[in-house]
């Protein structure tokens, strides 16, 4: 195994009755009992940006296709963020504001510590336009383009032919300060039929803007987990773009605990018949703190397969999450079998989720789509179950929540990291209890 550090570079389906299926959900606060497993629809309720939902708005909003929108390296090919545009109709933009200027990375803004698994070659770094640096990545948004433009190397990591690899590789990603700008690119590659896991792990504080490309080739197994454990004052977004090459599979893990203000935005493309798609995410948002989760899958290729599954708990004043979980089934995609899920837990007054899963379908010949988002309090008759047999009210809340989570967090092959979460989940819970 070899460790290497660079300062300031890199210049399953799961368903329930009361789920809510297609459209938007949201709670902010809920004031009706409602529980995780039995919802009633909730209007959601948008930031003061004035923004609107597209069946209340214009009606090219609710037509407009995931697949239309522009890819491009050019910069001036992405419009500025505006709350007039699907993409960033959530977001609170100006927090945002300094992730959508052209500025250069600042020297020393962001660390990288890269540790590479027995069997794999050294970490190398590709030029912009170096292949296969830009093979599945190309930019929808102006911060990717941003990222893309600014970062003269990007990282390469890269599991070769055949090889199963046992230990992750490891990237540690360490901001200096939250006044001080980075941008970054990393590219991630299986080659034919090889496994290997990534770990990408963020945390101090800093205005990042990133891209994670994804290549997954024939027949391999990639794993990425990517934790956005910042610093309270940290401003994140990301774009991760996966390409699957023929019976490829893909395991892709966010989980976000920390910043001020993250957005994630992971594309699935599939590329060649066979592959699988498993996009799992799990999110606990604080007072003030914003956490948003984009995710496309574009079924391209016949016989594919994806399971999207996100959890999210909220506590706090404005505290709030947005997951907006898109996917297309082209024309020619025939044999397609999808689901998207959705949950989210407010355990306090004051928080908000919102939740719009949305399928596209091009074709009858399928083996099955579904998609389903729920939004509630804790379920009473749970609580009540644990506290007739003597637990406490807070040690029973804790044991829900934990439970909420505990499906996702053993998704992750890799035990210290699993360990870590239940810890945080744990801290934010005493945090929100006492």
């Amino acid at each position: 195994m070899t460790t290497s550090t660079t300062e300031g570079t890199e210049t399953t389906q799961e368903r329930s009755d009361g789920e809510i299926v297609g459209g938007a959900a949201g709670a902010a606060p809920v004031a009706a009992r409602a529980t995780i497993d039995g919802l009633a629809p909730v209007a959601p309720q948008l930031e003061d940006e004035r923004l609107t939902l597209p069946a209340d708005g214009p009606a090219k909003h609710a037509a407009t296709s995931r697949a239309a929108r522009p890819r491009s390296f050019e910069l001036g090919d992405h419009p500025v963020p505006t709350s007039k545009i699907e993409e960033w109709r959530f977001t609170p933009l100006r927090r945002f504001t300094s992730l959508f200027q052209d500025d250069a990375t600042e020297d020393g803004a962001v660390d990288h510590a890269v540790t590479v698994p027995e069997g794999a070659p050294e970490a190398s770094t590709l030029a912009i336009g170096e292949a296969p640096r830009g093979t599945a990545l190309v930019p929808e948004d102006l911060t990717a383009a941003i990222a893309s433009a600014r970062t003269e190397q990007a990282l390469h990591l890269v599991a070769p032919r055949n090889a199963e690899l046992a230990e992750p590789f490891r990237v540690e990603i360490t901001g200096r300060g939250a006044d001080r700008r980075a941008n970054g690119h990393l590219v991630l590659e299986t080659e034919e039929s090889s496994t290997a896991t990534f770990v990408l792990n963020h945390t101090g504080s800093a205005q990042y803007a990133q891209n994670v490309e994804m290549i997954v080739g024939d027949n391999s197994r990639m794993t990425v987990i990517a934790l956005q454990d910042w610093d309270d004052d940290a401003l994140h977004i990301s774009t991760h773009h996966a390409k699957l090459g023929r019976d490829a599979k893909l395991k892709h893990i966010v989980v976000s605990l920390g910043g001020s203000a993250v957005r994630v935005n992971a594309i699935g493309e599939f590329s060649a018949p066979g592959a699988e798609l498993e996009n799992t995410g799990l999110y606990f948002a604080d007072e003030n703190q914003f956490l948003e989760h984009r995710l496309f899958v574009d079924h391209a290729a016949p016989n594919c397969t994806s399971d999207v599954a996100y959890k999210g708990a909220l506590q706090g004043q404005k505290a709030r999450s947005v997951w907006v979980g898109d996917v297309l089934i082209r024309k020619e995609a025939e044999g397609t079998s999808t689901y998207e899920l959705n949950r989210n837990l407010v355990l306090t007054e004051g928080a908000r989720a919102d939740s719009v899963p949305n399928l596209e379908i091009e074709t009858g010949e399928i083996e099955g789509a579904g998609h389903a988002a729920a939004t509630g309090r804790f379920d009473d008759e749970q609580l009540f179950y644990l506290r007739a047999r003597g637990i406490p009210e807070k040690e029973a809340r804790r044991l829900v929540v934990r439970g909420f989570f505990a499906e996702l967090i053993q998704k992750i092959d890799v035990p210290e990291i699993r360990e870590h979460l239940f810890e945080s989940i744990e801290a934010e819970l005493t945090r929100s209890m006492n």
